[in-house]
Protein backbone atom coordinates (compact mmCIF):
# COMPACT_ATOMS: atom_id res chain seq x y z
CA UNK A 1 0.00 0.00 0.00
CA UNK A 2 1.28 3.78 -0.41
CA UNK A 3 2.89 5.15 2.51
CA UNK A 4 0.77 8.25 2.69
CA UNK A 5 -2.30 6.26 3.89
CA UNK A 6 -0.90 5.88 7.25
CA UNK A 7 -1.13 8.84 9.15
CA UNK A 8 -0.94 7.34 12.79
CA UNK A 9 0.55 4.38 14.29
CA UNK A 10 -1.44 3.07 17.82
CA UNK A 11 0.29 0.71 19.98
CA UNK A 12 -0.65 -2.03 22.10
CA UNK A 13 1.93 -1.78 24.82
CA UNK A 14 2.10 -5.37 26.59
CA UNK A 15 4.20 -8.20 24.21
CA UNK A 16 4.51 -5.42 21.31
CA UNK A 17 6.41 -2.30 22.87
CA UNK A 18 7.86 -4.87 25.85
CA UNK A 19 7.73 -8.27 25.82
CA UNK A 20 5.58 -8.62 29.47
CA UNK A 21 2.23 -9.88 28.36
CA UNK A 22 3.55 -13.34 29.14
CA UNK A 23 4.55 -12.07 32.55
CA UNK A 24 0.65 -10.14 33.58
CA UNK A 25 -0.82 -13.65 32.05
CA UNK A 26 1.92 -15.66 34.15
CA UNK A 27 1.13 -13.91 37.45
CA UNK A 28 -2.90 -13.77 36.20
CA UNK A 29 -2.34 -17.70 36.46
CA UNK A 30 -0.38 -17.67 39.77
CA UNK A 31 -3.20 -15.65 41.28
CA UNK A 32 -6.53 -17.14 39.69
CA UNK A 33 -5.59 -20.73 40.73
CA UNK A 34 -4.49 -20.01 44.35
CA UNK A 35 -7.88 -17.57 44.50
CA UNK A 36 -10.32 -19.99 42.94
CA UNK A 37 -8.33 -22.99 43.82
CA UNK A 38 -8.49 -24.11 40.09
CA UNK A 39 -5.58 -25.37 38.46
CA UNK A 40 -5.48 -23.40 34.78
CA UNK A 41 -2.37 -23.90 32.80
CA UNK A 42 -0.53 -20.87 30.74
CA UNK A 43 -2.60 -21.67 27.83
CA UNK A 44 -5.82 -21.30 28.93
CA UNK A 45 -5.18 -18.15 31.00
CA UNK A 46 -4.04 -16.95 27.30
CA UNK A 47 -7.10 -18.17 25.48
CA UNK A 48 -9.20 -16.82 28.10
CA UNK A 49 -7.94 -13.41 29.17
CA UNK A 50 -4.95 -12.74 26.31
CA UNK A 51 -4.95 -9.47 25.72
CA UNK A 52 -7.73 -8.61 27.58
CA UNK A 53 -8.12 -5.48 29.97
CA UNK A 54 -8.36 -6.18 33.54
CA UNK A 55 -11.89 -4.79 33.81
CA UNK A 56 -12.47 -7.76 30.48
CA UNK A 57 -11.30 -10.37 32.54
CA UNK A 58 -13.43 -9.25 35.51
CA UNK A 59 -16.21 -9.69 33.36
CA UNK A 60 -15.26 -13.21 32.17
CA UNK A 61 -14.80 -14.13 35.36
CA UNK A 62 -18.10 -13.64 36.38
CA UNK A 63 -19.20 -15.37 33.63
CA UNK A 64 -17.42 -18.04 34.58
CA UNK A 65 -18.85 -18.25 37.97
CA UNK A 66 -16.19 -16.42 39.76
CA UNK A 67 -17.46 -13.51 40.97
CA UNK A 68 -14.19 -10.54 41.97
CA UNK A 69 -14.28 -7.65 44.12
CA UNK A 70 -12.29 -3.86 43.71
CA UNK A 71 -9.77 -5.57 46.44
CA UNK A 72 -9.50 -8.53 43.97
CA UNK A 73 -8.21 -5.84 41.28
CA UNK A 74 -5.85 -4.24 43.56
CA UNK A 75 -3.81 -7.10 45.05
CA UNK A 76 -3.60 -8.27 41.13
CA UNK A 77 -1.76 -4.90 40.24
CA UNK A 78 0.28 -5.10 43.80
CA UNK A 79 1.52 -8.06 42.37
CA UNK A 80 2.69 -6.37 38.76
CA UNK A 81 3.95 -3.47 40.86
CA UNK A 82 6.49 -5.52 42.42
CA UNK A 83 7.02 -7.67 39.90
CA UNK A 84 8.29 -4.41 37.87
CA UNK A 85 9.84 -2.70 40.77
CA UNK A 86 12.19 -6.07 41.46
CA UNK A 87 12.82 -7.30 38.00
CA UNK A 88 11.91 -4.11 35.55
CA UNK A 89 10.59 -5.02 31.97
CA UNK A 90 12.61 -5.86 28.56
CA UNK A 91 12.76 -3.71 25.55
CA UNK A 92 11.24 -5.31 21.96
CA UNK A 93 14.33 -4.60 19.74
CA UNK A 94 14.29 -2.52 17.50
CA UNK A 95 10.95 -0.23 18.97
CA UNK A 96 12.92 2.89 19.80
CA UNK A 97 13.74 2.91 16.08
CA UNK A 98 9.90 3.38 15.23
CA UNK A 99 9.23 5.34 17.72
CA UNK A 100 11.92 8.18 17.07
CA UNK A 101 10.59 8.67 13.94
CA UNK A 102 8.27 11.65 13.60
CA UNK A 103 7.29 12.08 10.26
CA UNK A 104 3.90 9.62 11.78
CA UNK A 105 2.08 10.76 14.54
CA UNK A 106 2.13 7.86 17.31
CA UNK A 107 0.24 7.21 20.58
CA UNK A 108 -0.50 4.14 22.66
CA UNK A 109 -3.63 2.51 23.20
CA UNK A 110 -3.23 -0.44 25.88
CA UNK A 111 -6.05 -2.16 28.32
CA UNK A 112 -3.98 -0.85 31.02
CA UNK A 113 -4.99 1.31 33.46
CA UNK A 114 -3.25 4.53 33.09
CA UNK A 115 -1.39 4.52 36.76
CA UNK A 116 0.00 0.79 36.01
CA UNK A 117 0.97 1.87 32.00
CA UNK A 118 2.82 4.78 33.59
CA UNK A 119 4.80 2.62 35.80
CA UNK A 120 5.53 0.13 32.96
CA UNK A 121 6.68 3.13 30.83
CA UNK A 122 8.89 3.78 33.72
CA UNK A 123 10.32 0.39 34.07
CA UNK A 124 11.71 0.37 30.52
CA UNK A 125 12.69 4.15 30.90
CA UNK A 126 10.93 5.28 27.97
CA UNK A 127 10.77 9.10 30.17
CA UNK A 128 8.66 11.27 27.52
CA UNK A 129 9.50 9.57 24.21
CA UNK A 130 5.81 8.90 24.12
CA UNK A 131 3.96 12.22 25.90
CA UNK A 132 1.15 11.78 28.53
CA UNK A 133 -1.49 13.27 26.21
CA UNK A 134 -0.73 10.37 23.71
CA UNK A 135 -1.09 7.71 25.81
CA UNK A 136 -4.52 6.22 25.75
CA UNK A 137 -5.82 3.51 28.55
CA UNK A 138 -8.70 1.69 29.00
CA UNK A 139 -10.52 3.63 31.71
CA UNK A 140 -11.50 6.38 28.87
CA UNK A 141 -13.76 3.85 27.22
CA UNK A 142 -16.77 1.78 28.47
CA UNK A 143 -15.51 -1.41 26.76
CA UNK A 144 -11.97 -2.42 26.85
CA UNK A 145 -10.79 -4.84 23.68
CA UNK A 146 -11.85 -6.73 21.75
CA UNK A 147 -14.41 -4.18 21.44
CA UNK A 148 -13.77 -0.88 19.31
CA UNK A 149 -13.90 1.85 21.43
CA UNK A 150 -10.55 3.05 22.64
CA UNK A 151 -8.44 2.44 19.10
CA UNK A 152 -11.63 4.43 17.75
CA UNK A 153 -11.00 6.80 21.35
CA UNK A 154 -7.72 7.19 20.31
CA UNK A 155 -7.55 7.91 16.49
CA UNK A 156 -10.19 10.46 17.35
CA UNK A 157 -8.01 12.05 20.39
CA UNK A 158 -5.22 12.41 17.60
CA UNK A 159 -7.04 13.72 14.92
CA UNK A 160 -7.07 11.24 12.57
CA UNK A 161 -9.41 8.83 10.19
CA UNK A 162 -9.20 5.07 11.05
CA UNK A 163 -8.76 4.35 7.52
CA UNK A 164 -5.73 5.95 8.00
CA UNK A 165 -4.37 4.36 10.67
CA UNK A 166 -2.51 1.77 11.51
CA UNK A 167 -3.25 -0.67 14.94
CA UNK A 168 0.20 -3.13 15.88
CA UNK A 169 -1.12 -5.50 18.43
CA UNK A 170 -0.10 -9.22 19.34
CA UNK A 171 -3.28 -10.67 21.22
CA UNK A 172 -6.38 -11.87 19.03
CA UNK A 173 -8.55 -9.81 20.99
CA UNK A 174 -6.18 -7.04 20.47
CA UNK A 175 -6.35 -7.41 16.31
CA UNK A 176 -10.00 -8.04 17.07
CA UNK A 177 -10.44 -4.58 18.47
CA UNK A 178 -8.30 -2.78 15.52
CA UNK A 179 -10.15 -4.77 12.91
CA UNK A 180 -13.53 -3.70 14.14
CA UNK A 181 -12.39 -0.54 14.30
CA UNK A 182 -11.52 -0.56 10.21
CA UNK A 183 -8.09 0.30 10.78
CA UNK A 184 -5.11 -1.79 9.01
CA UNK A 185 -3.86 -4.05 12.07
CA UNK A 186 -0.16 -5.74 12.28
CA UNK A 187 0.33 -8.34 14.08
CA UNK A 188 3.46 -8.47 15.84
CA UNK A 189 4.51 -11.95 17.32
CA UNK A 190 7.74 -11.18 18.27
CA UNK A 191 7.12 -12.98 21.84
CA UNK A 192 7.96 -16.43 21.66
CA UNK A 193 4.67 -16.90 23.32
CA UNK A 194 3.16 -16.37 19.99
CA UNK A 195 5.92 -18.42 17.94
CA UNK A 196 3.99 -21.41 17.15
CA UNK A 197 1.78 -22.10 14.26
CA UNK A 198 -1.56 -22.85 16.39
CA UNK A 199 -1.22 -19.40 17.07
CA UNK A 200 -0.31 -17.73 13.65
CA UNK A 201 -3.04 -19.73 12.32
CA UNK A 202 -5.17 -17.75 14.14
CA UNK A 203 -4.06 -15.09 13.29
CA UNK A 204 -4.42 -15.58 10.03
CA UNK A 205 -7.74 -16.36 10.23
CA UNK A 206 -8.66 -12.84 11.03
CA UNK A 207 -7.24 -11.58 7.81
CA UNK A 208 -4.90 -9.12 9.45
CA UNK A 209 -2.70 -7.10 6.78
CA UNK A 210 0.31 -7.98 7.71
CA UNK A 211 2.32 -10.24 10.53
CA UNK A 212 5.78 -9.62 11.73
CA UNK A 213 8.09 -11.12 13.62
CA UNK A 214 10.35 -8.44 14.18
CA UNK A 215 10.29 -4.30 14.65
CA UNK A 216 12.52 -4.64 10.91
CA UNK A 217 9.67 -6.14 9.34
CA UNK A 218 7.22 -3.74 10.75
CA UNK A 219 9.36 -0.79 9.64
CA UNK A 220 8.94 -2.25 6.29
CA UNK A 221 5.76 -2.40 5.92
CA UNK A 222 5.03 1.22 7.00
CA UNK A 223 8.24 2.40 4.98
CA UNK A 224 9.41 4.55 7.35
Amino acid sequence: MNKNIYKLIIWDFDGVIADSEKIWLENRKKFFNERFGVNWDFEKINRLFGGQADKTKRDTLLKMGYPTNDKFWEDVLQMDTQYMEKYGLEVMPGVMDILKNNQIKQCIATGGILSKTLMKLKAINFGDIIPKENIFTVDLVEKGKPEPDLFLYAAKAMGEKPENTVVIEDSIAGMTAGLKAKMTVIAFLGSKMYQNQEYIDKVKSLGVAKICFDMQEVKQFLQI
